[in-house]
């Protein structure tokens, strides 16, 4: 059965609706309300924490969306979910439920967060924003977190609710310009790397912060239900067409994001993993809160067992497919290819936390060819970060290799 299932792939797609019945599992999949600007794009969706998201779109290839993120401006909708938290003890909470204090985090700042089980393996992660003294929302990625803050809020004076916002992404070297051209008023003063604000676009409010998935500069906009949505997308797109702004799916952030060392909850971490098994030790902070997964996490192997990964002449398959000899030593958890570096691109979780960057293995790849494939450090580029914090101006107008 598994051989006949790995010749199919499986997609969701937008049909026209003639009269049905109504049907309950339509609630498990909700649309986001700018996807009317996919539909004459032949688009294919898939499910992210039970929203659909694009997967494929005609408007681009893989690899033109990838010029297009590292060189111009992309808007992308995605299924990214935030979570409201907030009360009196919603800082309490939170402190419980993530790994890095936040009290640290300021109102009008955003942090990155992810939450572990008792056993130090990971549930999810994503951007929490806090939004006042006593309200947050965690934008996180796939997984189930709503469940996780209501179990552990027994005796917090607390409210836990889906405020039913979306998020989409602009993103690329020319984001913040466009922001500028089409937020009502000035910019937020200030807007900084991981700031949050709210604003108004198209007359409607909306929040605003400067994070992305494709580690180059870039903001999101959080869309809230009681406004008129439309009117804020169409008026991006309208304003962005003068930059000739791209819409487009998932394939826009998988090979950058593999580069930059982005992590995706589910592939390259999940339950069996804890935060230093891939690379996230440095986000786990042992101060004086009890937070979950604690005592777990203090014990643990240190040990780094994920690192990136170059495939020259192809792209790698997904799975148990690293071999040294005849013998399997890991995991291709992402796998993409980098136009810039001219290379397959992965991310991979080692069995022995001895083998590290410079380790070659073989692969399996997609054209079931097998080649050679290097262990590197994560980024792969742009170490520092410097890109999405607008400290580096660094726009390839030519693969790396022709340089």
């Amino acid at each position: 059965m598994d051989t006949i299932l790995s010749k199919f792939r499986f997609t969701i797609k937008a049909l026209p609706n003639k009269g049905h019945r109504p049907r309950e599992l339509a609630r498990t999949m909700p649309a986001h309300p700018l996807s009317y600007m996919e539909l004459p794009y032949d688009p294919e969706y898939a499910l992210y924490n039970s929203r659909l998201t694009p997967e494929a779109l005609s408007t681009a290839t893989d690899d033109e969306m990838y010029w297009a993120v590292r060189t111009n401006v992309i808007f992308r909708h995605t299924g990214e979910l935030p979570i409201e938290i907030s009360g009196p003890d919603a800082e309490t909470l939170l402190n419980k439920m993530f790994t890095r204090n936040v009290t640290k985090v300021k109102p009008g700042r955003c942090s990155y967060q992810f939450a572990c089980y008792h056993d130090g393996g990971m549930i999810t992660d994503g951007v929490l924003l806090r939004l006042a003294e006593d309200r947050f929302w965690m934008a996180q990625a796939d997984g189930d977190l709503f469940s996780w803050y209501k179990a552990h809020a027994e005796g917090l004076d607390v409210t836990i609710h889906d405020p039913n916002v979306w998020v989409s992404q602009v993103q690329g070297p020319k984001s913040l310009e466009l922001l500028s051209e089409v937020i009502d008023g000035p910019m937020p003063e200030p807007f900084r790397y991981f700031d949050c604000a709210d604003v108004s676009i198209a007359g409607q409010k909306c929040w605003i912060s400067r994070s992305g998935f494709s580690n180059e500069l870039g903001w999101e906009v959080y869309l809230l239900p009681e406004t008129d949505i439309a009117a804020i997308g169409d008026k991006i797109m309208s304003v962005g067409a003068k930059f000739d702004i791209l819409l487009t799916g998932t394939p826009v952030f998988r090979a950058r994001r593999i580069e930059a060392g982005l992590l995706n909850a589910g592939s390259d971490f999940g339950a069996d993993t804890t935060p230093f098994d891939v690379g996230l030790g440095d986000f786990v902070e042992f101060d004086d809160r009890n937070f979950i997964g604690r005592k777990a996490l203090e014990v643990t192997n240190k040990s780094c067992r994920t690192w990136g990964m170059r495939v020259t002449g192809g792209v790698a398959q997904l799975g148990r497919i690293m071999l040294l000899g005849e013998t399997v030593v890991g995991r291709v958890c992402s796998s993409g290819y980098s136009p810039y570096q001219g290379c397959g691109v992965c991310i991979v979780r080692m069995d022995d936390p001895s083998m590290g960057p410079g380790a070659k293995v073989n692969v399996l790849c997609v054209d079931g060819s097998t080649q050679q494939g290097e262990l590197c450090t994560l980024p792969m580029y742009d170490e520092e970060r410097l890109i999405p914090r607008g400290k580096l101006i660094a726009i390839p107008n030519r693969p790396i290799a022709a340089e």
